[in-house]
């Protein structure tokens, strides 16, 4: 049993969840979203199974052990972030198609563990100013935090070519109308 997989990432900041959030507004696709599980604290308003599945460092640590993972990653110390295959099962036993919206590393074991029923669409940032400047207007993390973000981002730029398609999120609208054309060729393939 299994459906397609659509997976977004990109540096935090880039916009992959509006872009995740738009496509999943779209019915004809057909798309569940795929609820990761993270080891790290809420913010703000976060729902625990609605924007994360929140469990401790320790009980992720130990699921990973038991295999309840599909990938997995500790992206920040004892931050760890993961897909869980019981999330993807359930979906797929629906006849859905799962969309995912995962770091950089994350969605790179996901295209490989899903291969050819994957499209991975890496959403790039027009420059490292537009990226500070978005993540400064989370007004969500220290800069401390946004300096650790920018250090990585950079890093994680140089994976783009490794994606099946890159969309630059400069002009927003522009931005949401690739991904939903890019997305329905793919699911109609």
């Amino acid at each position: 049993m299994g459906g397609k997989a659509i997976i977004f990432s990109a540096p935090s900041g880039s916009g992959k969840t509006t872009l995740v959030h738009h496509l999943l507004g779209i019915p004809e696709l057909n798309l569940a979203f795929s609820v990761s599980a993270t080891s790290r604290p809420r913010r703000g308003a976060e729902k625990d199974g609605h924007d994360y599945h929140f469990i401790s460092p320790q009980e992720f640590v130990e699921r990973v052990k038991k295999g309840d993972f599909i990938e997995w990653e500790e992206v920040y110390r004892d931050q760890y972030y993961g897909t869980l295959r019981s999330e993807i099962e359930r979906f797929w036993s629906q006849g859905k198609n799962v969309i995912f919206d995962v770091d950089v590393v994350g969605g790179l074991n996901l295209k490989k563990h899903f291969g050819a029923n994957a499209l991975a669409i890496f959403v790039q940032p027009p420059s490292i100013e537009t990226l500070r400047f978005r993540l400064r207007n989370r007004s969500t993390e220290t800069d401390e935090k946004i300096a650790m973000r920018l250090d990585k981002a950079q890093k994680e730029m140089a994976y783009a070519p490794r994606f099946d398609l890159v969309i630059v999120n400069d002009i927003l609208q522009d931005a949401l109308d690739q991904a939903a054309m890019k997305v329905r060729e793919f699911l109609s393939s």
